[in-house]
């Protein structure tokens, strides 16, 4: 079910009204899951009016740069075309931290070419070409994505560590406190805002519980359609930052923004179903797994090393990925086993799924959702056997991970097959811009290089 499901932009208009809306924020989420876009007066935003976007906002690094290559210039054209964007008004929610009595509304847009085709290097685009690919073959997708995020004392010096922040008790965490409520409750007020706000916008949060690391949380979603959770993550992440800092605080979804904490994670259960009947494909009538449950974890064995720039898309992406640390370094896959990077959870047969612990919580939403449908899809297509089980502890085993961005970015271009399914052009644009946040991040030289190296070698 959508945010707000089957709301014409009749409907729309008139929730405008009955919310005493004045003003929109048109908002597109690029590729690094950054909201983008421009805010109008509610008198200025017409659906057949549509907006221009340029293009290149599409294809810029984290730091605002854009690749320079003419492969690049084939794909985003130095002239810097616009693109249309179209309300999707399944999205509109209310912004919750404006004050009355004037409201603002958030609407997530579509983007389109001047011919009316969908952008298809777009997170959203990519998002909805692998759905339907799906939809092709009469199955659906279903996800319920696992948020991990630190909460960090405010701090403007990035070269400063980072710390926990202040709870009500007036003292930080330094210790870790793994699912404790007491821990949870230090930060009572902030969450109280953070559940009002998601009710407000109809987020459907389901739990919220501490993780392993000092000020570490998770927040669980619902399970439900692939892009409609892709937006939920992508408003509730909005949201936590703002309400953060309206408390005096941080939030952020590093992927390890503390040298000995563990890092932070977006873990995606994922089943498929008959369109048609809503059956679960992965298990059949006398409850056990079918063989599209095997190929299903074949592919994502064969291709998550190829995915794993969309999955651990930074350079510090790869430090959460440490042997013992919460975090899987392999593709081995086990039922309830928390050590391998393709878990199984304990469930009856109509719950049948498989949840990638490999994603980190900095991923954009739609990009890693579309990516390891991709792996599965794949894997049900080519019919791609699995390993035996893995049984004990995967941290003792062989790493199959590639240890950085670089090594990611080699492991996608050697793979024409995962860049067929998410669309070559996408894949292309992706991996210019992330060699080049590579490259930049190449030029800076850490605190350790200069401590062990300066006066050592």
């Amino acid at each position: 079910m959508a945010i707000r499901d089957n709301f014409s932009h009749a409907d729309l208009e008139r929730w405008f009204d009955a919310n005493h809306v004045d003003e929109v924020e048109c908002l597109v989420p690029d590729l690094t899951g950054v909201a983008r876009g421009k805010i109008l007066p509610r008198t200025r935003f017409t659906q057949d009016r549509g907006m221009r976007l340029a293009e290149s906002v599409l294809g810029m690094t984290v730091t605002g740069e854009a690749p320079d290559s003419p492969e690049y210039s084939a794909i985003i054209s130095d002239n810097d075309f616009d693109m249309e964007l179209l309300a999707d008004p399944t999205t509109a929610c209310l912004v919750p931290w404006v004050p009355e009595p004037g409201r603002t509304a958030q609407i997530i847009h579509d983007c389109y070419f001047a011919d009316g085709r969908p952008v298809d290097f777009a997170p959203r685009s990519v998002l909805r070409h692998v759905r339907q690919l799906y939809f092709e073959r009469g199955l659906a997708p279903v996800v319920a994505p696992e948020l991990e995020f630190y909460l960090i004392a405010q701090n403007t010096d990035p070269d400063i560590p980072l710390a926990s922040p202040v709870g009500r008790s007036g003292r930080a965490e330094t210790s870790r406190q793994h699912y404790s409520i007491d821990a949870v409750n230090e930060f009572d007020p902030l969450f109280e805002d953070i559940y009002k706000w998601c009710e407000m916008m109809g987020l459907e949060v389901d739990t919220l519980i501490h993780e392993m690391g000092a000020g570490q949380m998770e927040v669980n979603f619902l399970h439900g359609d692939p892009l409609d959770l892709a937006d939920r993550v992508f408003y509730f992440k909005r949201t936590l930052r703002e309400a953060a800092l309206r408390h005096h605080m941080y939030a952020t979804f590093m992927a390890k923004p503390m040298s000995n904490e563990p890092g932070s994670a977006m873990h995606i259960h994922q089943s498929v179903v008959d369109r048609e009947t809503g059956r679960n494909i992965f298990s059949n009538a006398d409850g056990s797994s079918t063989e599209l449950f095997g190929y299903y974890i074949g592919g994502l064995q064969k291709y998550l090393p190829a995915a794993m720039a969309f999955f651990a898309p930074y350079v510090n992406s790869y430090r959460r990925l440490m042997r013992s640390s919460g975090a899987p370094i392999n593709v081995r896959w086990g039922r309830d086993n928390r050590t391998v990077g393709i878990r199984v959870p304990r469930s009856n047969a109509e719950a049948r799924r498989v949840e990638n612990r490999v994603i980190g919580a900095d991923a954009n939403p739609y990009v890693a959702t579309a990516a390891t449908l991709a792996c599965g899809y794949l894997g049900i297509t080519q019919r791609i056997e699995p390993t035996a089980e893995s049984g004990g502890s995967a941290y003792h085993s062989q790493r199959e991970l590639p240890r950085s961005l670089s090594d990611a970015l080699q492991c996608l271009a050697a793979s024409p097959e995962l860049a067929a399914v998410l669309g070559e052009r996408f894949v292309t644009v992706y991996r210019l811009v992330k060699e080049l946040e590579y490259d930049e991040f190449m030029k800076v030289i850490s605190s350790w290089e200069r401590e062990h190296l300066l006066l050592h070698v």
